[in-house]
C-alpha cells in the first residue's frame, strides 16, 4: 500500500534576492512522498504568486488527490499498489486530474522517483534518456543598483554563464558594469516581463554590442505577440509566456527559445513533451528552476542535457541545501545523488 504525504519547508536564502517583481528572503517549497514497499518517492515545488499559487493552496490542491494517490487515481483499476510498469499510467492519469504548475510537478516528480526505486532503474532510463552528464550551469545576479551589480559580477567572473536580473530603468548600466568587471563570462539578461514596448528595440541593440547572448522575457506575457515586430540582433527566450508544449506552435514566431521550468510544465512529464516540440519548432532550449533545494533541480538536470542555456543554480543561493544535494563545482554541476531523486 502507498502512503501519501505533503508537506511544506522553508528554506533561508544566502542574501535577499530580487526581480522586477519584488524580493524574497527564503525558498518556500511543498514536498510530495509517496512511500511503498520500504521505498519513497519524492518531489519538491515552489507555488508562484505570478501564476496564482500559494504553498497553502498547492498544499490544498494535493490533498484533494489523497484518496486517488493512494487508492485508484485515474478511476479505474490501476492503483499504486499494481506493479510498477503501470506506475506510468498513474503519471498520465496525473496529467488529467491537476493542471499543469507547482501542485502537479512535485507529484509527477515524486511518482517517477518511486518508480525508480521500486524498479532499481535511473529515471533517465525509465525515460529513454541518454546517461547524463556533468553540466555547466548560469548562475544568477540578483536586481539591484549598477555599482552592487558590477562588485558582485566581479566576485563571480570566473564562471562561463551569468545570468543577469533586469527590470527596465538603468538596465544598460547594470549589463555595462557587469560586463566590465566579469569580461569573459556569456552574459544572459531577464527582465521578468518588466520592460515597455518602446525599450525592445534599443536595449536589444545596446545588449549585442555589451555581447549579450540572450534576452529572457522583455514584455509582459500577454503583451508578447509585439515581440513577432521587433528588430532584435539579441534571440529573445520565453519565460512566463511559456508554460507547456502546447504553448510553442504560438511563440515560434516571438522567440528564437524557451525557458522549460518544471514548477510551469507540471512535472517532468510534461518537461519530456515540452523538450521534444521545442526541438520540432526549430526553438532552442533553456532549462530554468525557480530558487529551491537540489530535490527541485535533480529531475531539470536530466531535461538540461539537451539544453543550450542551462541555469540551475537555485540551490547556491541558499544558506543552507537539503541533504545529499547537487554537487557544483563553480558552476559545474554534478549528477544527482540516487538518495536525492531519480
Amino acid at each position: 500500500m502507498t502512503r501519501f504525504s505533503v508537506r511544506s519547508e522553508s528554506f533561508p536564502l544566502a542574501q535577499t534576492f530580487t526581480i522586477s517583481r519584488g524580493a524574497k528572503t527564503t525558498a518556500d517549497v511543498v514536498v510530495v512522498e509517496l512511500s511503498r514497499d520500504g521505498c519513497v518517492g519524492r518531489g519538491e515545488c515552489v507555488p508562484y504568486p505570478r501564476y496564482n499559487e500559494s504553498v497553502a493552496g498547492t498544499i490544498d490542491a494535493l490533498e484533494s488527490l489523497r484518496p486517488q494517490v493512494e487508492s485508484d487515481l485515474d478511476g479505474s483499476t490501476t492503483r499504486l499498489s499494481s506493479p510498477k510498469s503501470e506506475l506510468a499510467e498513474v503519471r498520465a492519469a496525473l496529467q488529467r486530474a491537476l493542471p499543469p504548475g507547482a501542485a502537479r510537478n512535485a507529484l509527477d516528480c515524486a511518482l517517477w522517483d518511486l518508480e525508480a526505486k521500486l524498479s532499481s532503474r535511473p529515471v533517465y532510463e525509465l525515460a529513454g534518456l541518454a546517461a547524463p552528464r556533468p553540466l555547466a550551469t548560469a548562475y544568477t545576479l540578483s536586481l539591484d543598483d549598477p555599482e552592487i551589480m558590477g562588485r558582485a559580477a566581479a566576485q563571480h567572473a570566473d564562471r562561463p554563464l551569468l545570468k543577469i536580473k533586469l527590470a527596465g530603468r538603468d538596465d544598460l548600466d547594470r549589463v555595462a558594469a557587469i560586463r566590465a568587471n566579469a569580461p569573459d563570462s556569456t552574459l544572459i539578461v531577464d527582465a521578468n516581463e518588466g520592460w515597455s514596448a518602446d525599450q525592445v528595440e534599443p536595449h536589444s541593440a545596446a545588449l549585442a554590442r555589451l555581447g549579450v547572448a540572450l534576452i529572457e522575457q522583455p514584455l509582459p506575457a500577454d503583451q508578447d505577440a509585439l515581440l513577432a515586430e521587433f528588430e532584435h540582433p539579441v534571440p529573445f527566450c520565453a519565460d512566463e509566456s511559456c508554460h507547456t508544449a502546447a504553448d510553442l506552435a504560438e511563440l515560434a514566431s516571438r522567440y528564437e527559445c524557451v525557458n522549460l521550468k518544471l514548477d510551469k510544465t507540471g512535472g517532468f512529464s510534461e518537461g519530456l513533451r515540452l523538450a521534444a516540440e521545442a526541438r520540432a519548432c526549430g526553438l532552442d532550449l533553456m532549462v530554468g528552476c525557480m530558487i529551491a533545494t537540489s530535490l527541485a533541480m535533480a529531475p531539470a538536470v536530466l531535461l538540461a542535457q539537451q539544453a543550450r542555456f542551462v541555469d540551475l543554480d537555485g540551490p547556491l543561493l541558499l544558506q543552507k541545501d537539503r541533504e545529499h544535494g547537487l554537487r557544483y563545482e563553480g558552476s559545474l554541476l554534478h549528477l544527482p545523488h540516487p538518495q536525492l531523486w531519480g
